[in-house]
């Protein structure tokens, strides 16, 4: 499914980044399968055998375990003697040639999603910058998770707009649209993305300032993705530095935009772009 190549995507980047900050030789991951308590080891990054590819580590048990169950990470110096662990994994550990491996759990609202491991071949301490490093990268992953949970439930509120709501259903249906436009250039998976996109479409084309009054003509006016970007924020109250933090833009890029946006609107406030931008159907 696109939804999991999205996921792998993350997992592997935050792979290579654990590989790169730290020097180890080996990262592996996976995240926990849906209705199920453990965790598929899909992602594989330094590794010598496929032994861990496809392993399934169930909650408590072994190194990944224990981090799924605690919650928190862990590690061990010298995996096959350790008595901090089980030893169930312990055959495809040793096939790897693996002695030195830490656990760091992916948690997204208290419920960890994944693991990450970072390992080396030989027995020896990893230090709190290697274990720094490793929770940076399960926080990357943490937060395109969150991403893309937030994203999904706007879909699922907003996919269907009705078009003769009142006027505080269509502020809430606005507040949708300005979350969706700025979550879009942040989601990896194009299929999502394009369905985020393509909500954002219907809800501005349902919206009830549609042929209200003067203006129309604006509906030929063509914007550029990120001025509609700006436009939604500004609509929904955010000043120029609340929009850049949003998008992930400079606040001086934020009010570049939106001088195009009002050159192209005929607007001279930023009211009055948000007005147009509603008769031109861009906003709902």
């Amino acid at each position: 499914m696109a939804a999991d190549t999205a996921e792998a995507v993350e997992m592997r980047g935050a792979l290579v980044r654990l590989r790169r900050a730290t020097g180890l030789p080996v990262a592996f991951g996976g995240l926990v399968e849906a209705g199920r308590q453990q965790v598929r080891i899909s992602e594989l990054s330094g590794t010598a055998t496929a032994a861990l590819s496809a392993l399934a580590v169930s909650s408590g048990n072994g190194l990944g375990g224990k981090a799924v169950a605690l919650a928190r990470p862990c590690a061990v110096t010298d995996y096959s003697a350790s008595r901090q662990i089980s030893h169930e994994y312990d055959v495809a550990v040793a096939t790897e040639g693996l002695c030195s491996v830490l656990a760091v759990p992916v948690v997204v609202r208290r419920r960890v999603r994944g693991v990450l491991y970072g390992a080396l071949r030989t027995a020896q301490p990893l230090g709190d910058r290697t274990l720094g490093a490793a929770v940076a990268a399960a926080r990357d992953v943490e937060q395109a998770l969150v991403v893309r949970d937030e994203a999904r439930d706007l879909l699922a509120t907003a996919r269907e707009p009705e078009p003769t709501v009142g006027g505080a259903a269509w502020e809430e249906v606005r507040e949708a649209h300005g979350a969706l436009r700025a979550l879009a250039p942040r989601i990896l998976d194009p299929e999502l993305r394009a369905e985020l996109l393509s909500v954002c479409g219907r809800l501005a084309e349902a919206g009830p300032g549609l042929g209200a009054g003067p203006g129309l003509g604006a509906r030929h006016v063509r914007l550029a993705p990120r001025e509609v970007d700006v436009l939604a924020c500004v609509a929904g109250g955010a000043t120029n530095s609340v929009a850049a933090e949003r998008l992930g833009l400079r606040p001086e890029t934020v009010k570049g935009y939106l001088r195009s946006a009002m050159r192209k609107l005929g607007a001279h406030t930023r009211l009055e772009a948000v007005v147009a931008a509603r008769r031109a159907g861009v906003l709902p």
